[in-house]
């Protein structure tokens, strides 16, 4: 039977060995997994470093016959990084999820590829089934890159397809394949909230995400509510002490404030996918929310939900309070309930992070991190004052 979702699904069991072979025989992953681990060095004698780079990825992949145990390669690379960038990684929440049972996480969305793989790691380290995960094909712009994503569970979102009815057609794909993982597979799935990173740190969920998956409801047998219910939602946020791409995201965003646009360059994204893996992160946070339960009518009203789990949920850090005091002055109050864990970062050490920054840059990178605090405001006010806001 033809596979409705070969084009965009993660490879399975079958698949792996051959896409192994083929990334080992690939001189642009060798060459890429080269600079990674020397650097510049890479760059004087690839043909040399090639043979050397493959013997070396060979005796790594030694054993590897399916996705799972190509995860376990994956994981060891995942340790290195968590002890090499991070100053603690923890979880909460999981305590409230169904062990055996598959959810779609929806995500707050701060780095492109370690949102994701630290809630992989949060699952897997509970003895939990790891995540499919939903990845633009705006960057797979190598074969190769998509060949490593798709051995990591990774699924496509077509983005790229211009005209209205096929992204229509790509957007039922996507929708009737999430369904199909959850409900079907019994498998969990990752997405992020919104198209693109929060790069101002506003976490909010576009409701274009919830109607492209409520193109998988059938509309004569399934209210919308039911389909939503159905789907097992678990907001997720992910809360960074340091985020590692501040200043590119700073960059970015005054470039956009005083020139009205921001041209990207061709491998920006590769740099930041770098810079995010193994720049400094101090403290890592990962809560899970409750599947959502209610009797939504619309996007916005599951997007409203997700929004205000993401917030309550979200694990304010002392860099976001410095950030929050150097934009609305120390003298700022704050209330009582409004939790912060403690952090590795000191605020001398806070203020030479932002001070290394070009002048003009500095109040945007503030926001990046002071606006988690706003929003947090918001939804303690919402709340009401006598609400306790639960620590991380």
């Amino acid at each position: 039977m033809t596979d409705p979702f070969a084009e965009i699904r993660p490879y399975d069991d079958r698949e792996v060995a051959v896409v192994v072979a083929r990334l080992l025989d690939d001189a642009e992953f060798l060459d890429a997994i080269a600079s990674y681990r020397l650097g510049r060095v890479a760059e004087l004698a690839p043909l040399l470093l090639r043979p050397v780079v493959r013997r070396m990825l060979r005796r790594e992949v030694r054993g590897v016959t399916d996705v799972q145990s190509m995860q376990m390669v994956i994981k060891r690379y995942m340790d290195r990084m968590i002890e090499r960038s991070t100053a603690g990684f923890s979880i909460s929440g999981l305590d409230n999820l169904e062990p055996d049972t598959a959810y779609l996480f929806v995500s707050n969305h701060r780095d492109i590829t370690m949102d994701p793989a630290f809630t992989n790691y949060a699952l897997h380290r509970s003895g939990r089934d790891t995540v499919r995960i939903a990845i633009g094909d705006n960057l797979l712009t190598k074969p190769w890159v998509s060949d490593l994503m798709r051995l990591n569970k990774s699924f496509i979102v077509k983005r790229s397809v211009s005209g209205p009815r096929e992204l229509l057609a790509a957007s039922k794909t996507l929708a009737n394949y999430i369904r199909h993982s959850v409900t079907r597979d019994n498998a969990p799935v990752w997405i992020a909230q919104r198209e693109g990173r929060a790069k101002d740190g506003i976490d909010r969920t576009e409701p274009a995400i919830i109607k492209m998956l409520s193109l998988s409801r059938n509309k004569r047998e399934e209210a919308f509510a039911d389909h939503m219910r159905s789907l097992r939602i678990v907001p997720v946020a992910i809360s960074y002490e340091l985020d590692p791409c501040d200043a590119l995201k700073a960059r970015e965003l005054y470039t956009v404030d005083t020139q009205g646009s921001y041209q990207k360059g061709e491998q920006e994204d590769v740099a930041s996918i770098a810079q995010g893996i193994a720049g400094d992160k101090g403290r890592v946070h990962v809560s899970f929310g409750t599947p959502l339960a209610g009797e939504y009518d619309s996007a916005d009203a599951v997007a409203e939900e997700i929004d205000r789990q993401v917030i309550a949920l979200y694990c304010i850090h002392p860099t976001n309070l410095f950030a929050y005091h150097r934009l609305h002055g120390a003298d700022a109050a704050l209330p009582d309930n409004l939790y912060a864990e403690d952090g590795d970062c000191t605020e001398a050490e806070f203020d030479a992070r932002i001070g290394a920054l070009p002048e003009a840059h500095r109040p945007y990178a503030l926001g990046i991190y002071a606006n988690a605090v706003l929003s947090k405001l918001s939804e303690l006010g919402a709340q009401g004052a006598g609400s306790d806001a639960a620590p991380c």
